[in-house]
């Protein structure tokens, strides 16, 4: 019986010399391992309170909103700086190479609302950290993050759980 894993490609040398890609849209174009990446994803959080789900530009969007669909829960993205229309806060975070700012909307959550937060990969951590703390600047709690893939190696889990949030992820590559 094929795993998440099974349907995920690694692309060598993207996007530069030594990396080794975890490409998720050979997963997303498999309705079969797409669909088992929907329902593992949301199956540690079904019957839990859940009020949002939320999303990381821009495989998470995808992810996320199918879980959102699936639990029959409002989806709210959280976006790359200047990307998302109308009032939003932001948050800064480090990247390999310099800073990036993620955005959400001021007025997509609510104080004391209950977040999943979805992304398809967890490298070091800090794109899902800005969007944590994002959640948090709405008065939102972040009841837990969930990822297709984790790359341990990168200690992004131990940064989430650092932070008190809970990490599930449906498989692991080791390097980066």
């Amino acid at each position: 019986m094929p795993t998440v894993k099974n349907f995920i490609r690694t692309i060598p040398d993207f996007p530069k010399p030594g990396i080794q890609f975890r490409d998720v849209t050979t997963l997303f174009n498999d309705a079969q391992g797409f669909r088992m990446a929907v329902d593992q994803l949301l199956h540690p959080y079904a019957g839990a309170q859940i009020d949002k789900v939320a999303g990381l530009e821009a495989r998470g969007f995808i992810l996320g909103g199918a879980v959102a669909h699936q639990l029959g829960k409002g989806f709210v993205p959280i976006r790359k700086k200047g990307k998302l229309p109308g009032k939003t806060i932001e948050q800064a975070y480090q990247l390999e190479y310099g800073e990036a700012v993620m955005e959400l909307h001021d007025d997509a959550l609510q104080p004391g609302e209950r977040v999943l937060l979805v992304d398809d990969l967890l490298a070091t951590g800090g794109t899902a950290e800005a969007g944590i703390r994002l959640i948090e600047k709405l008065g939102a709690e972040v009841i837990a993050c969930a990822f297709v893939i984790d790359l341990p190696d990168l200690r992004g889990r131990a940064l989430l759980e650092k932070l008190g949030v809970p990490v599930h992820a449906l498989c692991a590559f080791e390097g980066d």
